[in-house]
């Protein structure tokens, strides 16, 4: 036996497929709404099956878009070494895995309590149906960020099975912060979608002008974090580093351009992964200061 077909290199593939160090995009947001609902440390219950939960829809998301998008990733440049192009995972192998993770996620949400269990079919329904936007509308980046955007509501009603004026706040924030950084990493891929018929903000308007765009969005959403913050009662701390990842929004728009795009993947995962980390330790800050 290959060590390709060892369950080992399977596990590593899968990982490669869902891209499971984006989930620090999510998780930090989760645990926002959780420890804000909480006034503190959430009983371990909870944060537990949140964090199963978390990781379980997002791998639903991540690896049916990868199975439905298989015939434009394979003809895609940038995407033919995905393990799914490649071979190492099967579609069926795949599909199996959405259902698994699919169960896990509406069996963790059924032990959090009702009106995550009630809503969990909602949930799983936004995170698939993005991977289908793209053949429709070049709105499929604010459907990204509506799926990113459960997080804080998820977290929340976690402890606290209610909406919340400071949960729906850091949701709109994060829908335009996910909307933002979604339209430059689709900068890379204009050309093709446009030849291939696909929608996005790049293809449809050109890079100028989805990079203004995008800019409007982390506009929004400094402006969101902001109101999130004082609608919750954080403490200064968390102001401090509201202003710090306003700046760091700032910095990531200026480091890119429609003539170079050569630091997108700074733009999109690096410096994006430190804000949502960033967010949530301001959160915690301002919870315990």
């Amino acid at each position: 036996m290959s060590s390709a077909s060892t369950p080992l290199a399977n596990f590593g593939a899968v990982c490669r497929m869902i891209k499971i160090e984006h989930s620090v995009f999510a998780l930090p947001f989760a645990y926002l709404g959780q420890f804000i609902a909480a006034g503190g440390l959430p009983p371990l219950k909870p944060f537990l099956l949140l964090t199963v939960a978390m990781v379980a829809v997002r791998s639903v998301a991540m690896a049916f878009n990868r199975v439905i998008d298989l015939p434009f990733d394979a003809k895609n440049p940038r995407t033919q070494q995905r393990p799914l192009v490649t071979g190492e995972i099967s579609p069926m192998q795949t599909w199996a895995f959405v259902a698994v993770m699919a169960a896990i996620f509406v069996i963790a949400c059924f032990f959090i309590n009702e009106l995550s269990f009630m809503l969990s079919p909602v949930a799983l329904f936004v995170a698939a149906f993005y991977s289908l936007l793209k053949r429709f509308t070049w709105l499929c980046h604010f459907w990204l960020g509506a799926v990113l955007a459960l997080s804080p509501l998820a977290g929340w009603i976690s402890v606290d099975p209610q909406f919340t004026v400071s949960a729906v706040l850091f949701a709109w924030g994060i829908l335009f912060w996910v909307a933002g950084f979604d339209i430059i990493y689709s900068c890379q891929d204009a050309e093709y979608d446009r030849t291939v018929g696909l929608n996005s903000v790049p293809a449809h308007f050109g890079l100028t002008s989805a990079l203004v765009i995008s800019s409007f969005c982390h506009v929004v959403t400094s402006i969101m974090f902001l109101m999130g913050g004082w609608a919750a009662g954080l403490a200064w701390p968390y102001f401090a580093v509201w202003a710090v990842v306003s700046g760091i929004l700032y910095w990531e728009h200026s480091i890119i351009s429609a003539d170079d795009m050569s630091r997108v993947n700074m733009a999109f995962f690096t410096m994006n992964g430190f804000i949502s980390v960033m967010v949530f330790a301001g959160a915690l800050a301002g919870i315990f200061m």
